[in-house]
């Protein structure tokens, strides 16, 4: 197989655990997996860390790859970027100011919601869509399985990308600012992102259109759940005396739901959630069949993040919470009780200074060569192959399609006599031997596989 990569993967494969199911690689809707030796693997220069293979998995043998929490205690200062979606999790009747104590006797010394930045995010945002609308539709940056998508699968819409960093990575920096302006040595500050999605963790290893994010490491948003959840139940857990008050407004707290986005952008905004609506809606845009959107919210999983893979709570009921939430803090708003987080103007100057990211580059899964003339025969060879190969999509060559197989011999990681049709023929007219099939067969499928067929 190629060994090419493109990008770092928070998701892994667990080979003792993998039964060769296929189910992984017939979820995947980038066709990055394919099966040696009866195990799945992961083609790295076309994973999206989206999570389809994790969900579709009947033997947990992949698993989500993130920090061990203990990195925290490296730093004297430990801010948790904690996003609205994990306060969401906690039944009601738990106050965000008990989740934030929580957090905090966990071992963090600061909490921060990362959504608390939206409002500075939107305005700027707004700025970009009104500098931007010949590139229309414009499609947000938030989530980081969707710009990879749109890397590998549709390269030519990378320029339809909004070119700002996202919320998390402006928390961090504005975390970072703060502890700077106090003048704290940096190398005492750890600042820690909950992830509730494969893609974030990875969008932190290697962000994609700036070198860093300003995080230090990643915390499983479902260990934390359950770390923090034991702190609220634990009768004599020690109260930190956080007495911050959540700054959070009620656009930051719908932000992160499907169509939290879209609400608060102009013209004509659409949402869309789940990666398979994703990739179907992306056709249409390449194919020039929606001319008059001016924005897409896309989010890779369905009910956007509360559906992340490493969220705990139910995402229906994670989503119904977020709503009693915002509606609570817009009437405080309405009420004049609280006001919007306000940054300070030194800081706000310098995010704004600082919120461009570099052009995001298309990275096609279907680059067949550097060299134009060799990636153009190769693709003449590839049609040839479709013609020759049954078109049925068995899998049975450990490849999800023939398409994919075709593309894989063209690339040398496979060849035409991995068709279980082609075996056949070939047998039967006297080219291939039982043994030289069965061999063919253990390639893919291993030897105790090829024992059984």
């Amino acid at each position: 197989m190629s060994s090419e990569t493109y990008f770092y993967h928070a998701l892994r494969i667990n080979q003792d655990a993998c039964s060769g199911c296929m189910h992984c690689m017939k979820a995947c809707p980038t066709q990055a997996i394919r099966m040696r030796k009866g195990k799945a693997i992961l083609l790295a220069n076309r994973c999206i860390d989206c999570g389809e293979c994790y969900i579709a998995c009947p033997h947990r043998a992949i698993y989500v790859n993130h920090d061990d929490f203990d990195t925290i205690f490296k730093y004297d200062h430990r801010i948790a970027l904690v996003p609205t979606v994990f306060i969401n999790q906690f039944r009601e009747n738990i106050s965000t100011q008990t989740i934030y104590e929580s957090i905090l006797d966990s071992g963090f010394t600061e909490v921060f919601e990362v959504e608390t930045m939206i409002d500075f995010l939107l305005e700027e945002t707004r700025q970009y869509i009104d500098q931007h609308s010949e590139n229309k539709p414009l499609i947000s940056v938030f989530c980081p399985a969707i710009v990879r998508l749109i890397q590998v699968k549709f390269p030519a819409l990378t320029e339809n990308i909004v070119l700002l960093k996202t919320p998390m990575s402006l928390a961090a920096m504005y975390c970072r600012k703060k502890f700077e302006q106090q003048q704290i040595d940096q190398s005492k500050v750890g600042i820690f992102y909950i992830s509730p999605c494969a893609a974030k963790i990875a969008a932190t290893k290697t962000p994609v259109g700036q070198d860093i994010t300003g995080v230090d490491g990643v915390i499983n948003m479902d260990f934390m759940y359950n770390h923090v959840l034991r702190k609220i139940k634990e009768e004599h857990r020690v109260s930190s005396g956080y007495k911050q008050i959540s700054k959070m407004s009620s656009i930051g707290s719908i932000y992160p739901s499907s169509g939290g986005e879209k609400i608060n952008m102009k013209g004509r905004c659409l949402a869309i959630d789940g990666i398979k609506n994703a990739v179907e809606f992306l056709e249409k845009v390449e194919n020039d069949e929606l001319s008059d959107v001016d924005y897409l919210e896309m989010r890779a999983c369905d009910q956007s993040c509360t559906g992340g893979i490493l969220v705990s709570g139910n995402r229906f009921l994670t989503t119904e919470r977020i709503r009693n939430r915002t509606n609570k803090i817009r009437q405080q708003e309405t009420e004049g009780i609280r006001k919007t987080f306000n940054i300070e103007p030194e800081i706000a100057t310098y995010l704004q200074e600082h919120i461009a990211l570099d052009a995001i580059l298309p990275r096609s899964m279907m680059k067949l060569d550097e060299d134009r003339s060799v990636a153009m025969k190769k693709m003449t060879l590839i049609n040839e192959l479709m013609q020759q190969l049954p078109g049925v999509d068995c899998g049975i060559c450990g490849a999800p399609t023939c398409q994919a197989l075709a593309e894989d011999i063209a690339k040398v990681d496979a060849a035409l006599v991995d068709c279980v049709f082609w075996q056949t023929n070939l047998e039967s007219n006297g080219n291939m031997t039982s043994k030289e099939r069965v061999e063919t067969f253990r390639k893919i499928w291993g030897k105790k596989a090829s024992e059984k067929a």
